[in-house]
């Protein structure tokens, strides 16, 4: 199977146009369209539905595009790798939960770059069950997450913790200290990361006789910053990590709202294969990452 297929499908499938990638891409529609039905052809099963308005991935489409982006990824480092003539000058490829890689990593990175000039850096954003799967296929070196890894086959090591705060508008009309059951008065813009907020806040709930359903969610977002600026717009309260919201607490832009009995705190961990030590630099650059990461976190 041509990668280049491959390629083409999964810019399709995420943009949602073959349009918009063949402008981009500065090929014609018709050739775009003649990439994806010979990746059709290979994999003998259709994988996009076309229309006027766009395209639509089949059931089989949804499958493929899931281990799209990991093959596609997987071969862009063996090519780097390849293409490296100089091993001191090699990529670094780092993947953290969204708010750590925002918010608490850039000192750390400023840090590591000063120690390793030489090295060429990359820090993406992901979930955490997809970091996992990435270091245990070399996809990305090592990853930052909250909580231990659920593969036992990757080593970790405790580099700081979080917590998950309940804030609001510096001014708005709320106390700095409210009953759980108070949470269902207030208008709420709520994050879509489940593990860290809604499997918690719904156990609490549960606990105390409450439905999910009882919050006034005004919306929910994946945006850390989209949920910040409803919140200061005074759209409602929400919850936040503490490190994304540090500089609007110190000028009082937000205030914390002390949740009486409930708490989210999560520890934040470096994961890395174990068979790091078998590759000198990358293990040279994991121990000095260790060693400075707890006090240099933003």
């Amino acid at each position: 199977m041509n990668i280049e297929y491959l390629y083409y499908f999964y810019k399709v499938a995420t943009a949602g146009s073959i349009s918009k990638v063949a402008k981009s891409a500065h090929i014609s529609q018709s050739a775009l369209s003649q990439q994806i039905s010979k990746l059709e052809e290979v994999l003998g099963c259709k994988l996009l539905d076309r229309s006027n308005k766009g395209v639509e991935l089949t059931d089989k489409g949804i499958i493929v595009l899931k281990y799209a982006d990991n093959i596609i990824r997987t071969y862009d480092a063996m090519l780097a790798q390849l293409e490296s003539s100089d091993e001191e000058s090699r990529n670094i490829r780092i993947e953290a939960c969204r708010s750590i890689a925002t918010y608490s990593l850039p000192c750390v990175m400023y840090k590591v770059k000063d120690k390793f000039p030489k090295y060429n850096y990359e820090l993406k954003p992901n979930e955490s069950d997809l970091i996992e799967e990435n270091v245990m296929n070399n996809i990305c070196d090592i990853g930052v997450i909250y909580s231990k890894p659920k593969n036992q086959s990757l080593s970790y090591y405790k580099i700081g913790m979080d917590k998950i705060v309940l804030v609001s508008p510096g001014k708005y009309r709320i106390s700095e200290e409210i009953d759980f059951n108070d949470l269902v008065k207030y208008p709420l813009i709520l994050l879509n990361d489940k593990a860290h907020v809604i499997d918690p806040l719904t156990n609490k709930m549960r606990e105390m006789g409450m439905r999910f359903e009882n919050l006034r969610i005004i919306y929910n977002s994946d945006s850390v910053e989209s949920i910040k600026t409803s919140i200061l717009n005074e759209f409602g309260i929400g919850f936040l990590t503490y490190t994304s919201i540090k500089k609007e607490l110190y000028y009082k832009q937000l205030k914390l709202i002390n949740l009486k009995d409930f708490s989210i705190d999560y520890d934040m961990y470096l994961i890395y294969d174990k068979r790091v030590k078998e590759n000198k630099i990358l293990n040279e650059f994991v121990e000095y990452f260790k060693k400075i990461a707890q006090k240099n976190l933003c």
